[in-house]
């Protein structure tokens, strides 16, 4: 479809949106993800029966973590949407860029940069 969307959004292809795992969305944040979401089929729709399903426990559980931890939940969200809606998934992948934007870099990857004595972003500025 040619859509555009945000460049900066790595995507990471899977047969099930319920093979992401807990490690799989925490690993992405701990490698320097400044958010990560996941876009599943819709609920009742899954082809492996309850995948999505299974996805989007994992998810809110990592949000869970995440906001336990520090670093803030709202850096990871699940959306249900179908192969055939190109624009909504444009869309979400904008729409979340701006929201990972306004929340600005993640600690984890500030935490990782000055622990290897590299400036962040704020003191280069």
């Amino acid at each position: 479809m040619r859509l555009n969307y945000p460049t900066n959004i790595k995507i990471v292809k899977l047969p099930c949106s319920g093979r992401v795992d807990i490690l799989h969305l925490m690993k992405a944040m701990e490698e320097g993800a400044d958010g990560v979401f996941v876009a599943g089929c819709l609920e009742g729709d899954c082809h492996y029966q309850a995948g999505n399903l299974r996805a989007k426990k994992r998810v809110a559980y990592v949000k869970e973590i995440l906001d336990k931890i520090g670093v803030g939940g709202e850096r990871v969200a699940m959306y249900n949407l179908s192969a055939g809606q190109g624009p909504r998934f444009a869309e979400i992948a904008r729409e979340m860029t701006e929201k990972i934007k306004a929340l600005g870099p993640s600690p984890i990857r500030i935490a990782k940069r000055k622990a290897a004595g590299r400036p962040t972003t704020e003191e280069a500025a």
